[in-house]
């Protein structure tokens, strides 16, 4: 007996699901070069235009001349260093929390943090379109695992009802495939009325959302008590990499003690989280970023709506263009990229069947002139589209 690899693949190629990996061969920017193709990109998660900004690249080229390109062990042993310890407390002070904690990537801190607050004896509730980090998390933790109908506090308090042992609520802050945001009052209300914790994965939010870029728990001026555990990535609204939980001592030090994918792995380069620390700098202090940014979005939502394209629901930079069919977002991503632009088509199981869409992502490094194009160019390419695909 073998594994059928190949029947795999060609069951993945015919339902129109292959995934293949675009090569891209300049720094990021509305302006790349994908597979030798010259194209105005509107799918990165770069929400600021940080990721090639020339004084983070400073930041960290004179980082890597003080402390090197590798962390060289795992924090525990001889792998935190000065840059990592700053980068920590100024993500405390960012988010208004006693302590914060650095781990390198997203999906390691969602993993750390949910396996170690909960376990077998206690419960795990998830909204049904958490990323798959979160949902891997719950599952890998061994506590009872619930999914509660989407951004619905009422099927939470249904669930919570049934719950056992300590019981960690988790939900993203921005969906990632929708754009639309927690409401996260309710869901902090029916939390704390069962004495259940919330824990956000705000990864989508930080940067963009917020009087100051601190994201969704300052967009609704919630607090440690209302959202005890908050996760961010630094990898989007910071353009640079990695990611951390931030919260009370306590919550911290139990990471520290529990969490294994921060406990078995070596730091992040300390020249990153000098990057990083400058980012953050900028994030704070060039507001313009987040006004520009949320000009940019409304332009687009005004101009898609005149075109009778059908938007979701979000005032986030995902503008996601619902379109039914697997088949039929791949041939409007492909007509778009004939076009010089580039727009990414997210398919099943990413997203729920029937419901393939074009993520589109815009940046403050955008125009306004390059979204009108975007426009024009889904206005054309829709008309293009044979009666069969509708």
């Amino acid at each position: 007996m073998s594994f059928d690899l190949s029947r795999r693949l060609a069951e993945r190629r015919a339902a129109d699901l292959y995934r293949q990996r675009p090569l891209l061969q300049s720094p990021q920017g509305p302006q790349v070069v994908v597979d030798g193709q010259p194209l105005l990109a509107f799918c990165s998660n770069d929400y600021l235009g940080l990721a090639n900004h020339p004084q983070v690249i400073e930041a960290w080229r004179s980082g890597a001349e003080r402390w090197g390109v590798g962390g060289g062990a795992s924090h525990l042993v001889v792998g935190h260093s000065g840059p990592h310890h700053a980068l920590e407390e100024a993500l405390a002070e960012l988010t208004g929390r006693p302590r914060a904690l650095l781990f390198s990537t997203g999906y390691m801190a969602n993993l750390g943090a949910v396996t170690a607050l909960v376990g077998q004896g206690d419960s795990v509730l998830q909204d049904r379109l958490n990323h798959a980090s979160l949902l891997d998390a719950g599952l890998l933790s061994g506590a009872r695992f619930s999914r509660y109908l989407h951004n619905d506090p009422v099927s939470l308090a249904s669930r919570l009802q049934k719950a056992t042992g300590d019981a960690l609520v988790v939900t993203d802050g921005v969906f990632s495939m929708d754009g639309d945001v927690a409401d996260l009052p309710a869901l902090a209300a029916v939390a704390n009325s069962r004495g259940a914790w919330l824990m956000v994965d705000d990864a989508h939010g930080f940067g963009t959302l917020g009087a100051t870029g601190g994201g969704i728990v300052e967009h609704f001026g919630l607090g440690l008590d209302e959202v005890p555990v908050l996760v961010g990535t630094l990898g989007k609204g910071f353009g640079t990499s990695g990611a951390f939980v931030a919260g009370s001592a306590d919550l911290i030090d139990t990471l520290v003690q529990f969490a294994r994918p921060y406990i078995y792995t070596t730091s992040q380069p300390p020249a990153l989280a000098c990057a990083t620390l400058k980012s953050l700098e900028l994030l704070r202090s060039e507001s313009w970023r987040r006004e520009h940014l949320h000009t940019l979005i409304q332009q687009f939502r005004r101009g898609a709506l005149e075109r009778g394209l059908h938007l979701m629901d979000s005032f986030t930079p995902i503008q996601p263009i619902v379109v039914g069919s697997s088949a039929r977002a791949m041939k409007l991503s492909r007509l778009l990229r004939e076009r010089g632009l580039l727009v990414t088509a997210i398919r099943p199981p990413t997203v729920p069947a029937g419901s393939a869409r074009l993520r589109v992502t815009l940046s403050a490094a955008h125009s306004s002139a390059q979204v009108q194009q975007l426009l024009d160019g889904l206005a054309e390419c829709q008309a293009l589209l044979e009666p069969e695909d509708e």
